[in-house]
């Protein structure tokens, strides 16, 4: 009879250990406090942003559209894994199915990759915004931002296609501890006991696809966009010209820093004990932020809020 820490060869575990801070047990109690708090933030930001840009007229623009994608990315970013994670902070069995790890890495992968085509597809949006403004209506019309919306959910979803059908084929060996907070591909790739070179290279190729080049076009949007706001002979004009971009600036930076580090790296190099803690970052910590950075630097979102808080409060008091 074999034991549960035995496999065969192409036989995989029936669950895994997702070690996360169980090597330090002082550490597990603060981080499950700041885990529900940010969890709890992140779902009242994100949905409160999804309301207002769904329910107020004046929050119909493309921008708007991209932004509710972003925030509903973002819930569904956090729900993906912030759960699992405090269930196994409170309890003594820290494990997860084989199943459900497939199914959070694949979740997981494709939600990041669609983050960052939606990102790119923000960018370009300002880009016209600014630089073409009497052609803005013409050409970032609904239709246009529905199909590149719809672009960023397939081809995300294509990848992580790709992604979960490499690396269900891993043999692990017996090997069942993950050095991680959740289930992600390279702490997977990392785990196998087999030669993992298909595996790393195809890793590499898309990430490099839907990583590098989105944000190589997020930057060259940015350097045309910086352009056109020197060229601005108004100082009041500029202002307002980069209020539009800084918070969009800021969310890029949160989200694709972290993830250069996790993901151009060969799996082969990757090291569990810093990556776990940079996948925390961006799983939960980003989400977070977003829609906080776009209130506070937003006058639209902020008058919509209070229209929509408005509303309710008149609801309730009748």
């Amino acid at each position: 009879m074999r034991s549960d820490n035995q496999s065969f060869w192409g036989d995989p575990p029936e669950d895994f250990v997702l070690l996360g801070v169980s090597d330090k047990p002082w550490l597990q109690l603060s981080l499950f406090v700041v885990l529900l708090v940010s969890y709890v933030l992140a779902m009242l930001g994100n949905i409160s942003i999804i309301l207002v840009s769904r329910l107020d007229p004046q929050l119909h623009s493309p921008m708007y559209i991209f932004l509710g994608h972003l925030s509903f990315l973002d819930l569904c970013y956090t729900t993906t894994t912030v759960p699992q994670m405090l269930v196994n902070m409170g309890s003594s069995r820290k494990t997860i199915s084989y199943n459900g790890c497939t199914v959070q890495y694949m979740v997981f992968h494709w939600l990041g990759c669609t983050e960052c085509i939606v990102l790119a597809a923000m960018a370009l949006d300002r880009y016209v915004a600014i630089c073409e403004p009497l052609r803005y209506a013409i050409i970032m019309h609904r239709p246009l931002c529905q199909q590149l919306v719809a672009v960023a959910w397939l081809s995300g979803f294509g990848n992580s296609l790709v992604q979960v059908v490499l690396t269900v084929q891993l043999p692990f060996c017996g090997q069942q501890v993950l050095n991680n907070f959740f289930c992600e591909v390279p702490a997977m790739i990392k785990l196998s006991c087999a030669d993992t070179a298909v595996n790393d290279t195809t890793l590499a190729v898309l990430v490099a696809f839907f990583v590098v080049v989105p944000l190589a076009l997020i930057l060259l949007s940015y350097g045309f966009i910086a352009r056109a706001v020197l060229r601005i002979k108004s100082s009041r004009g500029r202002r307002e010209a980069f209020g539009t971009c800084s918070s969009h600036l800021v969310v890029v930076s949160l989200f694709y820093l972290p993830a250069i580090y996790m993901y151009l790296q060969p799996p082969s190099s990757y090291s569990q004990e810093q990556g776990k803690f940079i996948s925390l970052f961006y799983s939960i910590i980003t989400p977070t932020l977003n829609p906080f950075i776009y209130t506070l630097r937003n006058k639209d979102v902020k008058g919509a809020l209070r229209r929509l808080l408005a509303r309710i409060w008149r609801l309730c008091t009748r």
